[in-house]
């Protein structure tokens, strides 16, 4: 049996010229089957075809903030740090493995990546811009879920959750605003927040603004989100 690759995107520290990602992606990802490839920001044309043909998916991982320039806005305050070439790599990344259908999964930043890649915006800051919004950006253990999200029922992601209704975890204070052409909003949180992402006739492009990477070792739905990846991957 074939084991796909799958790519997963890091954050970048510019102060020490350095890439990072937590290995809650790796674990989750070779626990489900799938053999997990650290992708750094590749700006060459070779490099990034030969990304774009070897592997099978990717998962666009959470990080810092997404510069507002590249959804047609100024900062705000709220805005926190940007890695520009982060940005770039990501949202090309992502448009082509989009338009190639193959597997996405966006975590947290990669929800908002995703929407941004094929033309949606987002909030630059939720805790001034959405008025009474929960708090989203939790001083609990990472694994621990914190506030609940309402699930569309007709969603590929209530398929994969099993529930109408299921409580996350939550480190994040920007947020998916509008959503891109061809997308739905498959979850909320109860301040209207949007939580999950979908393109319904996409073979597998969902994002989640949540992290299950941090307990899908303790939850199955968590867990079955990594494993539908994989199978999609396999199944492309």
């Amino acid at each position: 049996m074939s084991h796909p690759l799958i790519g997963i995107t890091c954050s970048e520290d510019y102060s020490n010229d350095s890439f990072m990602v937590r290995n809650y992606y790796f674990k989750a990802t070779e626990a489900c089957g799938g053999v997990p490839i650290i992708l750094p920001s590749l700006i060459e044309k070779f490099s990034l075809e030969n990304i774009y043909s070897l592997l099978d998916g990717i998962i666009l991982s959470g990080g810092a903030d997404v510069d507002p320039i590249l959804f047609g806005e100024e900062p705000i305050k709220g805005v926190g740090k940007i890695t520009p070439l982060r940005d770039q790599f990501e949202i090309n990344l992502a448009g082509k493995f989009f338009e190639m259908k193959k597997p996405i999964l966006a975590i947290c930043r990669g929800i908002q990546v995703l929407n941004i890649a094929l033309g949606g915006t987002i909030y630059q800051d939720i805790n001034s811009q959405v008025p009474n919004c929960l708090k989203h950006d939790q001083e609990a253990p990472k694994w621990h879920v914190t506030h609940r999200v309402a699930v569309d029922g007709h969603s590929k992601l209530s398929q994969i959750i099993g529930a109408l209704s299921y409580r996350v975890n939550s480190f994040h204070h920007q947020a998916v605003r509008q959503s891109a052409p061809g997308f739905i909003v498959s979850a909320r949180a109860e301040d209207g927040v949007v939580e999950g992402i979908e393109a319904p006739e996409h073979p597998f492009a969902i994002g989640v603004q949540w992290h299950p990477e941090c307990n899908w070792h303790l939850d199955q739905a968590s867990r079955r989100l990594f494993q539908s990846l994989v199978t999609s991957c396999k199944l492309k």
